[in-house]
């Protein structure tokens, strides 16, 4: 008996027939909806660091890139939430809480690792062969041997 794999389906078919995905795509949907008016009450400098997390039981739950801007939207927080209940979605919207969590940055700058001479590779060579330690030799010995390498044509 021979595995026959399932024929491959268009994404959006995927999304409107599939279960799960249906209702993930759904509830991400809502949420965006929930976003654009929520930014629509929004002052526009608080806009990029203010998003929508979840909406349940008259509770909207925000998440704020820091906690200067939580602060400010704290401040705020009553003449926002009169404003939202103005909207048939927030209508029974009771409170609104505030989550600081900062933008997630993986994409770091890669550290700049300083090259090593030859000149520095030798005189570090010298120190070693003096060290007893044989540990500390060894150690130095391995930073000795990643002298950078001449660049040739």
């Amino acid at each position: 008996m021979t595995f026959r794999p399932l024929p491959a389906r268009a994404p959006a078919a995927l999304l409107r027939e599939a279960k799960p995905l249906k209702a993930l795509f759904g509830e991400a949907q809502r949420l965006s909806i929930l976003q654009r008016l929520l930014e629509s009450q929004l002052q526009p400098a608080a806009r990029e660091h203010c998003r929508v997390a979840s909406w349940r039981e008259g509770c909207l739950l925000l998440i704020v890139t820091d906690g200067h801007w939580a602060t400010r939207l704290r401040y705020q927080q009553r003449r926002l939430l009169r404003q939202l209940q103005a909207c048939e979605e927030f209508a029974n919207l009771t409170r609104i809480l505030f989550k600081v969590q900062p933008p997630h940055t993986s994409n770091r700058a890669p550290s700049h690792t300083p090259e090593l001479t030859p000149f520095a590779a030798r005189n570090i060579q010298e120190t070693a062969a003096a060290i007893d330690d044989p540990k500390l030799r060894e150690a130095l010995e391995r930073l000795a041997s990643r002298v950078k390498k001449p660049d040739r044509p």
